[in-house]
């Protein structure tokens, strides 16, 4: 049975007059990728600093691993933690592997790890060259590695893939799949939508401060109720295909040339793919598309 490693439990953070955090209550279980998304301002980055106690909520409680986030014990448990900003800010005069190794002193982490963890995140061939050299993305991975200095069992990831590349964003998420599998329970913010929605187990939407949504994607659209699209491809005439979804409440239908577009709701969707299958030869091909994980979140936030 999975164990709740993150508690956030009616969490209010004001900055003077402003209300930044409203109330939030989530729990995070081990060996889970959580994804947080919202808006710019929605109160992604300051729920973040609470989880991590770079800054104290107004009221409410946070305990990660049954350790309330502040005071001695924390400390101690935050060696624990591993953490990307955002905006990753290094010192340019150092060399990829001194920087590394920099970090590791102030982790108290073993400076013979640091290597492996630039080859691990695809930067050994840069270990002797000054950061000042690094593009975008080689930054961005130098940080990912300074994340995972000493083992953490919990990483918080802002961000994360800013200036990668497809190719590196690849690595990037085959690196935290295998983390997954080792129990290791993360945190993500992105604002790159569909490149997260198949790569966490459960997504927490912030609006405004509030929690408005939390669950799996899956759940998410089926809760928003968004039309999905069934794109076919056809020989009939379009009055066939009309006379075959007859009396089945569709969104709308739409016929250019042999290709017809069919957005209808969930509890519409296996008699449409029914009725389509009734005509036989005469389809090449059916594909459903379901909501994206953009229109799901415009969903809440609209």
């Amino acid at each position: 049975m999975k164990n709740n490693v993150i508690e956030v439990s009616n969490i209010f953070k004001y900055y003077g007059e402003v209300l930044a955090v409203d109330g939030v209550t989530l729990t995070v279980l081990k060996g889970e990728t959580l994804g947080l998304i919202g808006h710019n301002g929605a109160g992604k980055s300051t729920l973040f600093k609470m989880m991590l106690g770079l800054i104290p909520p107004t009221s409410g409680t946070i305990n990660i691993n049954s350790t309330p986030v502040h005071g001695g014990a924390f400390r101690e448990l935050r060696r624990s933690i591993g953490y990307l900003p955002e905006n990753v800010v290094f010192y340019d005069n150092l060399t990829g592997l001194e920087t590394l190794q920099f970090f590791a002193a102030l982790k108290g982490c073993e400076r013979d790890k640091c290597l492996p963890l630039l080859e691990k995140v695809g930067l050994a061939h840069a270990a002797t060259r000054r950061v000042d050299g690094y593009s975008k993305g080689m930054r961005q991975r130098l940080g990912f590695a300074q994340a995972l200095l000493g083992k953490p069992s919990i990483l918080f990831l802002d961000e994360p893939t800013t200036g990668l590349d497809p190719e590196g964003i690849r690595e990037f998420y085959s690196i935290l799949h295998e983390l997954n599998t080792q129990g290791v329970t993360v945190i993500i913010t992105s604002h790159i939508l569909s490149e997260i929605q198949e790569r966490v187990q459960r997504l927490a939407v912030l609006k405004s401060g509030k929690l408005h949504a939390l669950g799996t994607v899956q759940a998410l659209r089926e809760s928003v109720d968004l039309p999905l699209t069934i794109q076919v491809q056809q020989q009939c005439s379009a009055n066939t295909l009309q006379v075959a979804l007859q009396g089945v409440a569709l969104e709308s239908l739409t016929v250019a040339d042999k290709t017809a577009i069919i957005r209808c709701h969930r509890a519409h969707k296996m008699e449409v793919l029914r009725r389509l299958g009734s005509l036989g030869d005469a389809l090449q091909d059916v594909v459903v598309k379901e909501p994206t994980l953009e229109d799901v979140f415009l969903g809440y936030a609209g």
